[in-house]
């Protein structure tokens, strides 16, 4: 026998003579206490269905400042206006442009609809961090450019081509071609632009150009783009949600209800019309405190609008890495992970990326395998199955908590709305790629309310929803 083993021998003969337990029952204690230390570190990202339901009553009563308006200029949870009141009839046809800006990436695509037959060409552009931080000019100046790129390689540039600008950012809207922005979010910050109409600013872009024909038809937010286009398909949808980058939700609301629908040019005389919630805001004013914990307090302080967009800082994609890193790193510092001691990238802000979490998630149960390709990108190799089941565990934590957050949101909608089968379109990298968040969604939304509801994967929302808005307004005019 080597010394070394001889060494373990000797080690083992004396725990046992000091304590007659079994080696593997001192593990499974141990691995419980370390388990039960990182449960209790993670206890206030756990929220019960008393907490979810007076999330439910605040943003009821945000909903309802937003849409009054006495409170509209006050409130919180803004309820813009869309002026969207036809949804998609399928009779819908011809040649439109649509524009989708978003994100650090913007596309551009020509849809061709024919009654319920629809042919799609896109691409994408990119938008560098020069442009997000820099003029409103430069910003739509590039935008017209890649425009008349998309239009000259379909050698459509001597049509007239309608279009629908998805612009998702928040907008106070006065007409389905009138919206001003009222703040910057998802890292944008374009001098120049708050307060001002951004189709004209796109118009003024593409005329400065004059080579090719574009009418824009109507601009909208992500949401209404969701919404139109699972309407599109079954026209039973009445809600839209984003779970991306961001996060927000629109619904089709009762005129009598949408006070703050008063100015700009709408039609009176029908019934409903697509309200844009803007509920990424909701929380400031410290109307969530009783949810906000210490890691969406980190998260906040150092984000670029300090104070802002909390709901959607607790649920979005562009947060959810971050909420989690910091989960892990204080885990780490407890010495409950990874034996203490964490890689420099986990330690570093951003390091941790959502799509992390999904693929974490993704493993098979008692199966590590993108974990553990996850934890080696960042500089951790040969770590235990029982540090990857406490890894997975906080992005479980991470992870449901937006979900079910979201779930709540969707809840207080399908009340107001007080209807049954009501279809949701949910548009998103989060609930596209996570595994488990249109489960977690489903049976959270069943509990907190009892309207049969659907929950509805939209396909390209933000892009065919633009379209089939501007394709709805010429059919209008």
């Amino acid at each position: 026998m080597k010394t070394k083993n001889r060494s373990l021998f000797s080690r083992m003969c004396k725990c046992y003579a000091k304590d007659p337990r079994a080696p593997a029952q001192q593990i499974e204690e141990e691995s419980l206490r370390v388990r039960d230390e990182i449960r209790d570190i993670c206890k206030d990202l756990i929220l019960s269905d008393d907490q979810l339901r007076r999330v439910m009553e605040t943003l009821e009563r945000e909903l309802k400042r937003g849409l009054s308006k006495e409170t509209h200029d006050q409130a919180i949870v803004k309820c813009f206006t869309t002026y969207v009141q036809d949804l998609p009839d399928g009779t819908e046809k011809g040649n439109f442009l649509a524009l989708d800006l978003g994100g650090t990436n913007f596309r551009v695509l020509l849809i061709t609809l024919d009654g319920m037959n629809f042919d799609m060409k896109s691409k994408i552009y990119a938008i560098p961090q020069s442009l997000m931080l820099g003029t409103g000019t430069q910003l739509f100046d590039h935008i017209a450019q890649c425009l008349a790129l998309f239009v000259k390689d379909l050698n459509l540039q001597d049509h007239v081509l309608p279009l629908g600008f998805t612009f998702s950012f928040p907008l106070q809207q006065e007409g389905l071609t009138k919206g001003r922005l009222v703040r910057w979010t998802k890292g944008f910050d374009c001098s120049g632009v708050v307060g001002e109409n951004v189709v004209a600013l796109l118009e003024e872009a593409i005329a400065r150009r004059n080579d090719v024909k574009i009418d824009v038809c109507a601009i909208l937010n992500d949401t209404t783009g969701t919404l139109m286009s699972c309407a599109w398909k079954n026209r039973n949808c009445r809600i839209g949600l984003i779970v991306g980058t961001g996060t927000n939700a629109c619904y089709v609301e009762k005129m009598e209800k949408a006070e703050c629908a008063i100015p700009g040019n709408y039609d009176p005389e029908k019934s409903h019309m697509l309200i844009n919630c803007e509920w990424g805001a909701f929380g400031e004013e410290n109307s969530l405190d009783f949810v906000i914990t210490e890691f969406d307090l980190d998260i906040d302080q150092n984000s670029i609008n300090p104070s802002k967009q909390l709901f959607e800082k607790m649920i979005s994609g562009m947060y959810m890495g971050e909420l989690t890193r910091l989960v892990l790193e204080k885990v780490v510092n407890a010495g409950l992970l990874f034996g203490g001691k964490a890689p420099s990238d986990l330690k570093k802000r951003g390091k941790f990326f959502t799509k992390y979490v999904s693929e974490i998630e993704n493993d098979a149960k008692g199966k590590y395998t993108n974990c553990r390709e996850v934890l080696a990108e960042l500089g951790l190799r040969n770590v235990s199955d029982q540090d990857c089941e406490n890894v997975r565990y906080v992005c479980s934590v991470v992870s449901r908590r937006a979900a079910h957050l979201a779930s709540a949101g969707i809840a207080t909608l399908l009340n107001r709305i007080a209807e049954d089968n009501v279809t949701v379109g949910i548009d998103g990298s989060v609930y596209r790629f996570h595994p488990y968040f249109h489960d977690l969604m489903t049976e959270k939304i069943g509990q907190l309310q009892n309207h049969k509801f659907d929950l509805m994967l939209s396909e390209d929302g933000s892009g065919r929803g633009a379209a089939l808005v501007a394709a709805v307004a010429a059919r209008k005019r």
